[in-house]
Order: structure tokens, then C-alpha cells, then sequence
């Protein structure tokens, strides 16, 4: 069955592309007002045409994650609007080139900690007391068990992530707050034909097909 989200509003970080981006879609198209969050302005932008083209809604904000002051501003932005927020979707993430572990370099370091452990953490801090409140709030991530040869950074920080999802997990049970940490199926994006040059992406699934498999099950 269809779920109907209508009046619910869904803060989506990381929504230019990829998993962010479907999942964004895929909200609007049940009636779910989406707050998209990226740093690209164009792709943001792309975004809306498609929400809108479909019937959708969306307010844009265009801000880095790890900004802190902006992310705190936005969070209480929504909060003074709506009151709330029922769904929080994070798909941004940082991957340094691939290299052997004992050549990464300090500042490629220094930026997959700030985007990908401490922009989480933080944001888990913001977001937690705005959906909290909702009836049936829920907090969606994404996982994968890619190869972790040369990508040494990418591994730690997803590792990093998933212990904070987990134990976010267990300790928003008591709030009834749901903390789902999802896997999709190898898709054809960025980060990816990165780690795996040359690999036919016509065999790939596509964000929309697996953010049409993986949603539903939630709601």
C-alpha cells in the first residue's frame, strides 16, 4: 500500500544526487513537503523541477553540512514553521580518493572526519530534538559492503557512521523514534565509478529503483 505523507515534512541532507536525491522524489510524490539539502545550487534546482513536474513540494537550502551555524539555523527554521519535522533522510558523504592507507594524506583526513563523523554526529544533535516530537518519527541512512581495499578513509568513516546509527538506534527506542540504516544495491554513482573504473553501469540499479524498494518498507 501506498503510503500517504501528506502535511509531513522531510528533511533530506545530501538530496542533489544519487540515493538523497530519489529518496527526496520519492517523498514529495506521497505528499511529503521536502526540505533538500545540498551544496550544489544547479542540482537543488533540478531537483524542484522534477518534485514540482510530479505535483510535489519543496523548500531548497543550499548549505554545506558541515557548517554547523547553518545547520542549526535550518533546524530551527523548521521548527519555527512547522513545529516539527517526521522524516530526516542523510545520504551526504565525503570520499577521498582511493589510496594505501599509509599515504593518506592529513587534510583528506581532516575533511572525511568534519563531513563524514563530526557533521553526522552534530547533525544527529540538531535533528533529534526537531523530529522527536512527530507521531511516527523516522531517521533514514545508508549503508554498503564495498570492497575496502585503498579506500581506507571511506571504510573508517562508514564504520564511524554505522556505530552512530546503531547506538542512536538503541537509544531513540525509548522516544519511539524509528532509526532505520538501509542498504541499497551497488548503483552507478560518483563515489563509486570512482572506487570501480571500467565497471559496466548498465547492470547497476538505479537510486530511483532502489529508493522505490528500500522506502517503503519503512513507512
Amino acid at each position: 500500500m501506498t503510503p500517504d505523507l501528506t502535511g509531513q515534512i522531510a528533511l533530506v541532507t545530501g538530496a542533489s544526487r544519487g540515493i538523497g536525491a530519489a529518496a527526496a522524489e520519492w517523498l514529495a510524490a506521497r505528499g511529503a513537503h521536502v526540505v533538500a539539502v545540498a551544496r550544489t545550487t544547479g542540482a537543488l534546482e533540478d531537483l524542484d523541477d522534477r518534485i514540482q513536474a510530479q505535483g510535489g513540494t519543496a523548500t531548497l537550502a543550499p548549505m554545506d553540512v558541515t557548517d554547523e551555524g547553518a545547520m542549526a539555523h535550518l533546524c530551527r527554521s523548521i521548527f519555527d514553521r512547522w513545529g516539527k519535522a517526521d522524516i530526516w533522510v542523510h545520504s551526504a558523504f565525503y570520499a577521498a580518493a582511493l589510496t594505501p592507507v599509509a599515504h593518506l594524506q592529513p587534510r583528506e583526513l581532516d575533511t572525511l572526519i568534519a563531513t563524514n563523523i563530526r557533521a553526522l554526529s552534530r547533525l544527529i544533535a540538531f535533528v533529534d530534538p526537531l523530529i522527536t516530537p512527530a507521531p511516527a518519527a523516522r531517521a533514514v541512512f545508508f549503508d554498503d559492503d564495498w570492497d575496502p581495499k585503498f579506500a581506507g578513509g571511506y571504510a573508517m568513516c562508514k564504520a564511524a557512521q554505522r556505530a552512530l546509527v546503531h547506538i542512536w538506534q538503541a537509544e531513540a527506542m525509548i522516544n519511539r523514534l524509528e532509526v532505520h540504516l538501509l542498504h541499497p544495491r551497488p548503483m552507478p554513482t560518483a563515489i563509486r565509478a570512482r572506487f570501480y573504473p571500467g565497471e559496466d553501469r548498465r547492470v547497476l540499479a538505479t537510486p530511483v529503483d532502489e529508493a522505490a524498494r528500500l522506502l517503503p518498507l519503512i513507512f
